[in-house]
């Protein structure tokens, strides 16, 4: 079962236009109980590519690799999309996640 805070590859095609693409790690952000009895979690994408720039880009770090949160390619994926866990972000680096996303809402 996913819990919040932790990064699983997730197959995220097909998509449309500019959504981010193939399958990459993502971020699980939705609540342990919305994991546990929903079908689908909601994650935020994390990129090796571009550089950090928030509150877009908030740059984190899991299995040892620095990457990015793609903080405006917030999805819900349903639970058959996700692969293997990698790992889980620290409360520091999920703090900013929540800040950038926070900011990009404008739920400040």
């Amino acid at each position: 079962m996913p819990r919040r805070g932790e990064v699983w590859w997730v197959q995220l095609d097909p998509t449309k236009g500019s959504e981010i693409a193939k399958t990459r790690p993502c971020l699980i952000l939705s609540t342990n109980i919305v994991n546990e009895r929903r079908r689908t979690v909601v994650v935020i994408p994390l990129s090796s590519s571009p550089q950090a720039s928030p509150p877009l880009l908030i740059p984190v770090s899991c299995g040892g690799r620095k990457a990015v949160a793609v903080v405006d390619q917030i999805r819900a994926v349903a639970k058959e999309r996700l692969g293997s866990r990698i790992g889980e972000l620290t409360s520091e680096h999920l703090d900013a996640v929540e800040q950038g996303l926070r900011a990009i809402l404008e739920l400040e």
